[in-house]
């Protein structure tokens, strides 16, 4: 194409005068080049000043460089950027022990006062499940928490061009809670990548007090909650297991129930039959002879006729076949009582888990006051007990220290590289001087745009450090040459930077210019990747600089310090020579 294209020649190479063309596209290229041939005559003059003082101009740079890391703490920390997915799964538990349908009616009460919080223009609906399912496999591919009928799920969906998700989401944690105290709200992730990020968790921060004595350990987590309550940006803070569940025990006087005949086993069966019907204890079926089908039968007593102790009291108990029949009151004591609404398990020992989100804060720096919270607590853990901080902090801290030895990595790799394709140890080394300054940059644009490290910022870190590399290694290769024409360190630094400096610029503009879509965060969920493309387009610009600027000046340094070497050396040698 450029044969085809350029085959008349250049009036300029050709020696001729310049011709103006008619061509608005031609014109539009010859004015472009006039403005940048007055910009490489601009970067000429300003490379030949930092070339006039190459040591200033080195140490100023490098503590302008490590000035900048000392942003580094100030980014903050999560896994990966939210998403907003136009959706809040929200999470609602009534008093343990609540009905069914009374957790129904709360619900009812608690949508009217989402709809009065978001708009109706940006409500689309409200789908609520409410108690237990009827499967399991319903909670295998979702755990939001659930354990009984006075849990349930509300999961709200906005239309498009609704407003910030995270911004209903702060209201309505607000809101809900003065409206109906002693019911406990938390907002679970509603899209599909922050679920998977939890690894099945409704929470990403889940700090696990494990052990057997689970009294002691209730007491400590009810004290380690008022703690990280006072963390700033903790939010949906909870204890996910309850002990307070409403029971009632029925203690058999096993010798009593003996000598009228009666067993365990036949009082157990009697209550489960009175309460929960006969299907368990003797299922029985009904074929309908007309279509085939057999439908259960259900012996059950009417739940208005045991609504209280007495009723319960009085209630019959059989034994098996035979006609003999007895009350429950007369051979057991029943008393109430608090019990366990759940029992919870991580590898095999007893768990209890204080889960948690975090809102307005990254996930490191709440992660971080929670590890204090720990180690200030340790000494009140219950003996023969431990305390773990679990969820997406500890997927977080292992992403993030794999991350950062690949960087590591990244670099030496590239270097030994270098090293084997150009034959040297020194040209290696001044072609990665510019990664530092990429590293800089891309601390710089996080910084100035907000956006915390993340997974994504961390791959296009390492993205950044394999094009920052290239650069240098185009002028770098260049300055070579021009020494083995015989050319000083400085004129062969200087030569390079104004013969490459397009070249340098075309490559990274053309990077810039492609990540430009992804760091404005453009199109649904684009969120996800901006991180990736603000650190791409931070390092390079500033990566392209050290390019152009610093690694010319290192380069002349060290190759001008390498020629009075050899000179000083040639020199010594020829002195003995001489005298004799």
């Amino acid at each position: 194409m450029a044969n085809y294209l350029m085959k008349g020649g250049h009036s300029a190479h050709l020696g001729g005068a310049p011709v103006r063309s008619r061509n608005p596209l031609k014109r539009l290229q010859s004015a472009f080049d006039e403005r940048f041939a007055r910009i490489r005559e601009r970067y000429r003059a300003l490379l030949s000043l930092a070339l006039a003082s190459p040591r200033t101009f080195i140490i100023g740079f490098m503590v302008c460089v490590i000035l900048s890391f000392g942003l580094w703490p100030f980014l903050g920390e999560n896994f990966f950027p939210s998403v907003d997915s136009g959706q809040i799964l929200m999470h609602l538990r009534a008093q343990p022990g609540t009905r069914i349908e009374e957790t129904a009616r709360l619900f009812d009460q608690v949508e009217q006062t989402v709809r009065h919080t978001i708009p109706a223009n940006q409500l689309d609906n409200i789908v609520d499940n409410i108690g237990l399912p009827f499967s399991g496999i319903n909670m295998a591919y979702q755990n939001t928490g659930t354990i009984g009928p006075e849990d349930g799920d509300a999961l709200i969906s906005l239309k498009e061009g609704h407003g910030e998700t995270e911004g209903f989401i702060k209201q309505l944690r607000t809101t809900l809670p003065q409206q109906f105290p002693g019911t406990t709200f938390s907002f679970l992730p509603a899209d599909i990548v922050s679920q998977i990020l939890n690894f099945g968790l409704p929470a990403p921060i889940d700090v696990q007090i494990i052990g057997h004595d689970q009294k002691a350990n209730y007491a400590y987590a009810t004290d380690l909650l008022k703690r990280i309550r006072a963390v700033a940006g903790i939010a949906d803070l909870r204890i996910q297991q309850v002990f307070n569940y409403p029971q009632i025990n029925v203690d058999v006087d096993r010798t009593l129930a003996s000598e009228i005949g009666l067993t365990q086993r036949d009082v157990a069966n009697s209550l489960l039959v009175t309460l929960s019907g006969s299907s368990q204890v003797h299922p029985n079926f009904w074929l309908n002879t007309e279509n085939g089908v057999s439908y259960p039968i259900v012996a059950q007593m009417p739940q208005y006729r045991i609504d209280s102790m007495s009723d319960l009291a009085n209630m019959p108990v059989t034994a098996g076949d035979s006609a003999a029949m007895r009350y429950l009151g007369g051979i057991a004591r029943m008393t109430p009582g608090p019990s366990p609404g759940v029992v919870s398990h991580y590898n095999v020992q007893p768990v209890i888990d204080i889960y948690g989100a975090v809102q307005g804060r990254d996930l490191g720096a709440v992660a971080g006051e929670i590890d204090r919270i720990l180690d200030m607590t340790r000494k009140d853990v219950p003996h023969g007990s431990y305390v773990v901080l679990r969820g997406q902090v500890r997927t977080m801290t292992g992403a993030y220290s794999q991350l950062y030895f690949g960087l590591a990595g990244a670099i030496l790799l590239i270097y030994l590289v270098i090293v084997v394709n150009f034959q040297s140890w020194l040209d290696p080394f001044i072609i990665i001087t510019a990664l530092p300054a990429a590293l800089a940059g891309i601390v710089w644009t996080l910084f100035m745009t907000g956006t915390t490290l993340s997974v994504p910022a961390l791959t296009g870190a390492i993205m950044c450090m394999g094009i920052a590399t290239a650069n240098s290694i185009l002028l770098v290769s260049f300055a070579r040459e021009g020494l083995a024409q015989g050319l000083d360190a400085g004129a062969a630094a200087l030569e390079a930077g104004f013969t490459r400096f397009r070249p340098v610029l075309m490559t990274a503009l053309a990077m810039i210019i492609g990540m430009l879509p992804m760091a404005f965060a453009l199109g649904e969920g684009g969120e996800q990747n901006a991180p990736l493309g603000r650190a791409v387009i931070g390092g390079l610009l500033v990566g392209t600089a050290a390019t152009l600027f610093f690694v010319p000046t290192v380069f002349s340094l060290l190759h001008s310090r390498r020629a009075r070497d050899r000179t000083a050396r040639g020199a010594f040698q020829s002195e003995p020579s001489a005298g004799n």
